[in-house]
């Protein structure tokens, strides 16, 4: 098992989006030295606290501040995008920095209809996802004889592809396509047990993968003690609030009292999307990341950690690596 990072290059409240890339590139050499073994950022639009909508533009330029880790999308919404571009724009990645780039695809629109529509032109009431990934593959993979349209660079690079879900429908495709399967239980984790088993049961070998490699993503929010871990991860509670309700913004400063900021329900709400994290102590995150690895036996762990100040978010991601590595993760060093 191999322990790796997920990214929204988050704008903390008070900055902006330079400072947001900068601490992404910076988070990802620390990551590096850690011994992770991929570094993903989320494609999402239209969103003030998330610098990482250009998704190609920014693995570009981490993989050229970086020298070993695995940089890639975590994930592209592909329904946003021609299949050729971003065969194009992940052929020259691969062209640029070899095999050390990853595709993950998504089925949701990462924003909200409006936009979607801008980013679009034309929307389709028709769901061609797994017909785009198809094709997308079919850029990547090798040239077939007469095949008059071709992806260039792309053709033949054969850059990795995985599926992202938070429902059955991405474990199904992402099985019978013979591909790797990442949950997005750092956010949506109610149908992770679920969706695991019927991607490794239902699983067919490809030509890409001999057997399942299930991924399971996690919040990590650590620190020298609980109190400092819950007051780091109040921000994450005070941006999903904001999202939910119709007014995202820049991730917020952590604050010592949630009740003093949010009504109980949306306390209570923004709960319920935290069940897969490890939150505290150095020794309470260990305890609660094994309970995790026990109950749903991941290929791979991914962690999240939207935290608000810059150190203490590498110190977050620093311990995971540690406790991970104890738990009989294997670093990437």
């Amino acid at each position: 098992m191999k322990y790796s990072l997920l990214d929204l290059a988050p704008i903390p409240e008070g900055s902006g989006a330079r400072q947001a890339i900068a601490n992404s590139v910076g988070l990802s050499q620390f990551a590096e030295a850690q011994g992770y073994n991929r570094h993903w950022l989320a494609e999402h639009h239209n969103m003030p606290g998330i610098a990482s909508s250009a998704t190609s533009v920014m693995i570009g330029h981490i993989a050229g501040a970086t020298s070993r880790i695995r940089v890639g999308s975590g994930g592209v919404m592909l329904p946003n995008h021609s299949p050729l571009v971003i065969a194009e724009q992940f052929g020259t990645l691969a062209e640029i920095h070899g095999d050390r780039i990853d595709l993950g695809l998504g089925r949701a629109p990462g924003t909200d209809m409006e936009t979607a529509r801008a980013l679009r032109r034309n929307m389709s009431q028709q769901d061609t996802f797994p017909q785009d990934v198809l094709e997308l593959m079919a850029y990547l993979g090798p040239v077939e004889d007469g095949q008059r349209l071709r992806a260039i660079p792309g053709a033949d690079t054969n850059v990795p592809i995985w599926i992202l879900g938070s429902s059955l429908y991405g474990a199904q495709l992402a099985a019978h396509l013979g591909l790797p399967y990442a949950f997005a239980s750092h956010f949506a984790p109610e149908m992770l047990e679920e969706a695991g088993e019927v991607y490794r049961r239902t699983f067919h070998p490809s030509e890409h993968l001999d057997k399942p490699h299930f991924m399971v993503a996690m919040n990590v929010f650590a620190a020298e003690t609980e109190d400092e871990a819950k007051y780091l991860q109040s921000s994450a509670i005070l941006g999903f609030a904001a999202l939910r309700s119709g007014t995202p913004g820049p991730l917020p400063r952590p604050v010592a009292r949630l009740e003093d900021h949010l009504q109980p329900n949306w306390i209570a709400a923004a709960q319920t999307r935290f069940t897969v994290s490890a939150i505290g102590s150095e020794e309470m995150v260990k305890r609660q990341t094994a309970d995790i690895l026990e109950r749903y036996q991941p290929d791979e762990v991914m962690v999240n950690a939207q935290i608000w100040d810059h150190e203490a978010r590498l110190k977050s991601v620093g311990i995971a690596a540690k406790v991970l590595r104890e738990l009989g993760a294997e670093g990437s060093f």
